[in-house]
C-alpha cells in the first residue's frame, strides 16, 4: 500500500480556476494539478459564475455559493466525489 504524505505548506493552493472541462490548481511549490469537472457533481451543476467564485483555503478549495469543498490531497489521490458520472 502506498501512502501519500503532503507537506501542507508546499501543497497549499495559490491559484485556481475552472474552464469548461477541468479544475486547475497551482500549488505553492509550483506544481499544477488538473482534474475533470465531472469528478465533482456540484461543480457540474453550478453556473459559470458560481464555479469561478473559488476561495483558497490552506488545504484545498471552497465554493461558497454551492457549499463545495475539495482538498488538494483528494485531487492528488485522484478521488472522485460520490455520484460522479463520466460524460
Amino acid at each position: 500500500m502506498t501512502t501519500l504524505v503532503l507537506d501542507i505548506e508546499d501543497s497549499r493552493p495559490v491559484e485556481a480556476h475552472c474552464d469548461a472541462t477541468q479544475l486547475h490548481v497551482r500549488l505553492a511549490d509550483g506544481r499544477e494539478v488538473s482534474t475533470p469537472i465531472w469528478w465533482y457533481p456540484r461543480l457540474v451543476g453550478a453556473t459559470p459564475a458560481a464555479r469561478s467564485d473559488i476561495e483558497l483555503m490552506p488545504m484545498g478549495l471552497h465554493w461558497p455559493e454551492i457549499d463545495e469543498d475539495i482538498s488538494v490531497a483528494s485531487m492528488l489521490r485522484g478521488e472522485k466525489a460520490p455520484g460522479a458520472i463520466a460524460p
